[in-house]
Order: structure tokens, then C-alpha cells, then sequence
């Protein structure tokens, strides 16, 4: 049955159904109101489970681990400097191998102080060695964080389900939350064969030498790759149980023939969506929505990709002295296809700006017009404000 629910009320609820035994919390906006509504839940006596306020986000992070060292399905969430403060641990979870589940509510990060919404946030621990998942609604965000938890499980590697902070947790949305019965038969307990156990003591993370470390790093590799399959067995099941997909690594709308293209992720999708449906097109264009950003699905975006000559990539952050960072994944892509794409890759919606479904009709016009590919560009549709100076 269909609820109106806040996008981290949503969220909370749908962590609350996946029965967590621990959960770390520390807040900061934009991702504060998901922890409240596990507190209040925790507090109502609709979830049993171990409620641990902490003093940083380095806490959070560092309860969430310990707990699913030990053999506890843990859970945090996190936005922003958050993110950053929680960095050190970030790399120990998943270098450990210990399944977990984290929101990134995304947030911008200063300075100058911006606690609107794009996903520098979740860019800036990208090769932290967690799976990561982008939400384009907040429909997506309850069901690809109860898939999370199984994906993690099933896998030994952490993940972290990026849901734009603001523009999808502060807004309220038709959403239809799973029985219980239907979660349970979806996501068996939680079974860590490596759980700490005073009865059988082990060391979990010794230090390794120079002569192991790099197959270390390797299996980290290669378990990150494989949980690609995962994520999309894990969609596939969860559409049998359920009735509703998320598309797997990535979904496409529009004609698979179409020559012009636009990749994009996160709520800006659901902008694009909305804007190929009122304007009238005199081309045919195809969006793709990426949802794992991290594994990066090569092959399948290449499969998609064949027989498109215009590519527009968009981004909700940028690598200061580089330009775009999704873009780059993707023109090391177009290195391996015969027929390449010219990329067109911009910017936009970063600290908040707005992001209007206007932006559809002129990415297509920008796109159609240009002699050249766009290196990288900040794309606003905006027109009246200050401009902005070289400095």
C-alpha cells in the first residue's frame, strides 16, 4: 500500500525492516532525520535493536565495524564532512572484507560552508573499496537499501547507498514499503563466517607485510568485480519477491537505437525522465541511468553505448584541475569500442543549484550545435546572477 512518506523517514523504515542489531548514529544535515526515525522506531518498540549515539562520525563508523565483526547485521549513515571524518574507517571496513550497509545523504563539501545537495561527498571515497549504489528516487532508495544488505552479505564488501540529500530525503513521495514477510524471504539473518568470537579467538586485520598486501589489494579487487553480479541476481530476486526492479547496475529509457545519449545519476534522473516526457524531441535520445557507480559496469555501459555518436555525461561533482569525474570512467571506456562516442561531459546542480527540467531541451541543443566534444564544462541553465570571474 502506497504512504506518503519523507524520503529519510522512507529510508529509516526500510532499514528498520531488514533488522538490523546495531545501528551507529551521529547527525548532521542532510542526513540526521534517517537516524531519528530509526531512534523513534527503536523507541516505539517496532524495532529491536541497539541504538548507539556516538560523538563522531569516526564512532559511528568504527561501532558499525565492531558490531559487524562480531556477527551483527550493523548499519550508519552519513553525509558530507561526515563522509570525510569516517574516511580512515571507511577503507578498514571494507579492507577487512566486513559486510555493512551506510547512507550517504550527498551532500556538498566546504569550503566555503554548503549544506545543499550534489555528491562530492561519496566522490571523494569512491576508492575506498565500497560497492556503491546511486537512487534517482526515493522509491529506489527503500528498495536498494534493503538489496544492500543482502548484496554486502553475500559479498564481504560494504555499501554505500547515495541518496541526494534534500532533493530525495527531505521530500515526500508515494512509496510502497514491503511486508516484513516479503523482506524476510528476501534477506536470510545475518551470517558472518568470520565473526569474532571470545569462544574461538582470531585476528581480524594483523598486519600484513609487503609480501601479501598486494594480493590483498587484488582480492579486494576482483570481489568488488564479482559483486557485480551480485547486485544484479540481488535486483532479479528482489523483482521476483517484490514486484519492482532498480535495473540492476544500470537501466536505459528510451530506444535502444537512439544516437544521442545521456548518462546521468541520482535524482537528476528522475529531472531528465520528466523532461523527455513534456518536450518534444526532434531527435532520439536515450537516458542511462547508472546505479553502480562503484563496481564501475564497463561492460554492460558499452553494450548500451554501441551505435551512439553523441554522449552527454553528466556529473554532481568535480575533481578540481581534472574537470569531471564520472566522464573520465567514461572516456577510458570509449578507448576499448570501436566506435566511440564524442563525450560531452558538464557539471551541474553542484552545492544545490537547481537543477529545472528545462535542462533537457538545452543539453539536447548544446549537444546537436557543438563542432567538438566538451571536455568538461559547468552546464546552468540559469541566467541571472553575477558572473563568475576567473581568479
Amino acid at each position: 500500500m502506497l504512504s506518503a512518506l519523507e524520503g529519510s523517514q522512507a529510508v529509516a523504515r526500510a532499514v528498520g525492516l531488514c533488522r538490523p542489531g546495531v545501528v551507529a548514529a551521529y547527525p548532521i544535515t542532510p542526513q540526521t532525520h534517517i537516524v531519528e526515525n530509526i531512534s523513534k522506531l527503536v523507541a516505539d518498540g517496532q524495532l529491536q535493536c541497539e541504538l548507539v549515539s556516538v560523538e563522531s562520525e569516526f564512532s559511528a563508523a568504527s561501532v558499525a565495524l565492531g558490531a559487524a565483526a562480531a556477527g551483527t547485521r550493523a548499519y550508519t549513515a552519513s553525509s558530507s564532512q561526515g563522509i570525510l571524518l569516517m574516511g580512515e574507517v571507511l577503507y578498514n571496513i571494507s579492507g577487512l572484507r566486513v559486510p555493512m550497509v551506510l547512507t550517504c545523504a550527498n551532500r556538498a563539501l566546504g569550503a566555503p560552508l554548503n549544506i545543499w545537495n550534489d555528491q562530492q561527498d561519496s566522490m571523494a571515497v569512491r576508492d575506498a573499496g565500497w560497492i556503491q549504489l546511486y537512487c534517482a528516487d526515493n522509491q529506489e532508495a527503500v528498495d536498494t537499501t534493503i538489496q544492500a544488505f543482502r548484496i554486502a552479505e553475500h559479498t564481504e564488501v560494504p555499501v554505500m547507498v547515495c541518496v541526494d540529500g534534500f532533493v530525495l530525503t527531505h521530500t515526500l513521495e508515494p512509496i510502497d514499503l514491503p511486508t516484513q514477510e516479503q523482506v524476510d524471504r528476501f534477506l536470510p539473518p545475518y551470517r558472518f563466517d568470520r565473526a569474532l568470537d571470545s569462544r574461538n579467538p582470531l585476528s581480524l586485520g594483523t598486519c600484513v607485510d609487503p609480501l601479501f598486501f598486494t594480493e590483498s589489494r587484488h582480492s579486494q579487487h576482483k570481489a568488488l568485480l564479482r559483486s557485480m553480479q551480485e547486485i544484479v541476481a540481488a535486483d532479479s530476486d528482489y523483482a521476483g519477491i517484490i514486484g519492482r526492479s532498480c535495473g540492476g547496475v544500470l537501466s536505459v529509457v528510451g530506444p535502444a537505437e537512439a544516437e544521442i545519449a545521456i548518462l546521468a545519476m541520482g535524482s537528476v534522473c528522475s529531472t531528465l525522465q520528466e523532461g523527455m516526457q513534456i518536450f518534444s524531441q526532434e531527435r532520439v535520445v536515450k537516458l542511462i541511468k547508472l546505479r553502480a557507480y562503484r563496481p564501475f559496469p564497463f561492460l554492460a555501459l558499452r553494450e548500451v553505448l554501441q551505435g551512439v555518436r553523441e554522449l552527454v555525461v553528466l556529473e554532481r561533482a568535480v575533481a578540481p584541475g581534472s574537470g569531471g569525474i564520472v566522464g573520465m570512467e567514461v572516456r577510458s571506456l570509449a578507448t576499448t569500442m570501436n566506435s566511440p562516442p564524442r563525450i560531452h561531459n558538464y557539471a551541474v546542480g553542484l552545492g544545490g543549484r537547481d537543477v529545472p527540467i528545462e535542462i533537457y531541451p538545452r543539453l539536447i541543443e548544446a549537444v546537436t550545435c557543438a563542432t567538438e566534444p566538451v571536455w568538461f564544462e559547468i552546464f546552468d541553465v540559469e541566467v541571472e546572477r553575477l558572473p563568475i570571474e576567473d581568479r
